[in-house]
C-alpha cells in the first residue's frame, strides 16, 4: 500500500490541508477565517416565511442569507424543541422556533440547506438524538462485520437515541464504540440545556475547524503520518486526541522546516488545481470547466502516441481518462451535474469496461455520487454532492476584467467597433476635431488602415486625434 500522509500548513489568515498517497497529492482543502465552513452547525431558528408553491420554508438562523427547509421537514424540525404535546396539533406558522442543521453551504444567491435531521459526528459515530434507529455507513460492505457493529450498538442501550456507524469503525472494540457514544450524549444533553437557555436565532452547536474535522475523518490507520508546521496547532492536536486517538498519536510530528508544503513537493500540485487542463501520462488531455449549473470534462488524445487503432487509441486514452477523473472531482470537490465527453467508442464492451473503471474509483470518494451511465457517443452524466464551497470559489473571483466570460475582444474587433462608434458620435454635430482613446492594441490595429480614418474626417469635416491609454481595458472606447 502506498505511503500515505496528512500535512497540515497553518498561517494567520488560512489553514491548508493536503492529504498525500505516495507523493501525490489526492484530497486538498483550505479554511480561512472569514469563509469557516457552517455545515453541521445547529440552530435555534425562526420560521421566517411559509412558501408551499415552492415547498420550502425559510429560516432565520442569525447569518446573513435565510436557510432554507424542505417543508416536509418543518413538523419534525419545529417538535425537536421538545414543545408540549398539546402543542404538536397547531398549526405551525411564521415566528414560530425551530431546530435545524447545516447541511449545506450557501452556494452563489441561495442561503444555506437546512435539515431537521440532527447529526452530530464522532469518531466511530453520528449521534442521530431525535432518532432511535442504527444504520451502519454503506461502505462498509462485509456482512459480518456489519452485523458485528450492529450487535454491539445495540447492547450499548444509549436511552431515545440513534447511531449511524461511520466507515472508521470497522474493527474497533465494543470499548471504542462505547467511549465514542458516551461522548456524544453527553454533548448532547449539555446542547439540550443550551437549547432550552438561548433565545432564536442562535448557534446551538458549532462543528470542528478544519484541522479537527481532518483528524476526526481522515486520520485513519492506513495514514503513516500527521505533520504540521505550527507548534500551537501540534500541541491543540495532541489535546484532542488524547480522549480517542490515543492509540495514533505518536503518528503526529512537528514540522520545523521553513516551507512544509514546498519540502513535500506538493505547492506546484496545488496550483495545478486551478489549471483547466490536466495532462495524463499518456499525453492525453483533460479539459475541465466548472460552469455555473453544471461541470463539464472532455478527454482529449492530445500528444498520445497512435500506435493503436483508433478503437484502441480511444479505449486506452478513456481508461486513463477515468481513473484520473475520479480523483480530480475529489482535488477539486466538483459538485452538482456532471458531464464526462469520453472519446467516442465503437464496441459496447469498451464503453463498459471504461464505466466500471470510473465507477471503481469513485467508489473511494466520501462524496455520494450518482451516475446514469455511457451512451454510446461516450458521454457519461452524473452528479455528486456538494456540500462545501470548493478551494476554487474561496481561491479565486470573477475576472473583473473578462467579467467571467473568460474572453475578450480582439483588438480587430474593437477597432471596427470603435469606427462605427465614432461615426455614430459625429452624426448631427459640426467639431473641429474629436479625440478617440483606446488601448494601444486596439490603436495599433486601426493605424494598420488608416484610409477609414481619413475618409471619416472628410465625411465629417473634423480631426481624429487619436490617443493610446495602457490604461484602458481592451474593450473601452472613449470619445471626447
Amino acid at each position: 500500500m502506498c505511503p500515505k500522509e496528512i500535512l497540515i500548513n497553518v498561517e494567520p489568515q488560512e489553514k491548508r490541508v493536503a492529504i498525500v498517497s505516495d507523493g501525490k497529492l489526492e484530497e486538498f482543502y483550505i479554511e480561512r477565517p472569514q469563509d469557516k465552513t457552517i455545515v453541521g452547525n445547529i440552530y435555534k431558528g425562526i420560521i421566517e416565511a411559509l412558501l408551499p408553491s415552492i415547498g420550502a420554508a425559510f429560516v432565520d438562523i442569525g447569518l446573513p442569507k435565510k436557510g432554507f427547509l424542505y417543508l416536509s421537514e418543518v413538523e419534525s424540525a419545529y417538535e425537536a424543541l421538545e414543545k408540549p404535546k398539546n402543542d404538536k396539533t397547531k398549526e405551525i406558522k411564521k415566528g414560530e422556533e425551530v431546530l435545524v442543521q447545516v447541511v449545506k453551504e450557501s452556494f452563489g444567491t441561495k442561503g444555506p440547506r437546512l435539515s431537521s435531521d440532527i447529526g452530530i459526528a464522532g469518531r466511530y459515530l453520528v449521534l442521530m438524538p431525535l432518532d432511535n434507529q442504527i444504520g451502519v455507513s454503506r461502505r462498509i460492505e462485509d456482512e459480518a462485520e456489519r452485523k458485528r457493529l450492529r450487535t454491539m450498538l445495540t447492547e450499548l442501550k444509549i436511552p431515545n437515541a440513534g447511531f449511524i456507524v461511520r466507515t472508521a469503525a470497522c474493527g474497533r472494540t465494543k470499548q471504542e464504540l462505547s467511549r465514542d457514544a458516551q461522548f456524544l450524549y453527553k454533548l448532547w444533553k449539555r446542547l439540550q440545556k443550551s437549547i432550552g437557555q438561548k433565545k432564536a436565532p442562535a448557534l446551538i452547536y458549532e462543528e470542528y475547524d478544519l484541522v479537527l474535522r481532518v483528524i476526526r475523518d481522515s486520520f485513519t490507520d492506513d495514514v503513516s503520518k500527521l505533520i504540521i508546521d505550527s507548534k500551537a496547532e501540534f500541541y491543540r492536536i495532541q489535546h484532542f486526541m488524547k480522549t480517542f486517538l490515543s492509540y495514533l498519536k505518536d503518528k503526529v510530528e512537528l514540522y520545523k522546516g521553513d516551507n512544509l508544503f514546498e519540502a513535500k513537493d506538493i505547492e506546484k500540485q496545488i496550483h495545478k488545481i486551478f489549471e483547466s487542463k490536466v495532462y495524463l501520462k499518456s499525453k492525453a488531455y483533460l479539459v475541465i470547466e466548472p460552469t455555473e449549473g453544471l461541470v463539464v470534462i472532455d478527454v482529449n488524445s492530445g500528444g498520445f502516441r497512435k500506435k493503436f487503432s483508433q478503437e484502441e487509441t480511444a479505449f486506452k486514452v478513456n481508461c486513463e481518462a477515468a481513473v484520473e477523473i475520479a480523483r480530480q472531482l475529489v482535488l477539486r470537490d466538483l459538485g452538482g451535474i456532471i458531464v464526462i465527453d469520453f472519446i467516442d467508442m465503437e464496441k459496447e464492451s469498451h464503453r463498459r469496461e471504461v464505466l466500471n473503471i470510473l465507477k471503481r474509483e469513485l467508489s473511494k470518494d466520501k462524496a455520494k455520487y450518482d451516475i446514469l451511465g455511457i451512451s454510446k457517443f461516450g458521454v457519461v452524466e452524473m452528479t455528486r454532492e456538494r456540500i462545501h464551497k470548493t478551494v476554487h470559489m474561496l481561491s479565486y473571483q470573477q475576472c473583473p476584467y473578462c467579467q467571467g466570460r473568460g474572453k475578450v475582444r480582439s483588438p480587430a474587433t474593437i477597432a471596427i467597433y470603435a469606427l462605427k462608434e465614432l461615426r455614430r458620435f459625429l452624426k448631427g454635430k459640426s467639431l473641429k476635431q474629436v479625440n478617440l482613446t483606446l488601448a494601444p492594441a486596439a490603436i495599433e490595429e486601426l493605424l494598420k488602415d488608416k484610409e477609414n480614418l481619413k475618409f471619416i474626417e472628410y465625411r465629417f469635416r473634423t480631426r481624429i486625434n487619436l490617443i493610446s491609454s495602457p490604461a484602458l481595458h481592451i474593450e473601452d472606447i472613449k470619445i471626447s
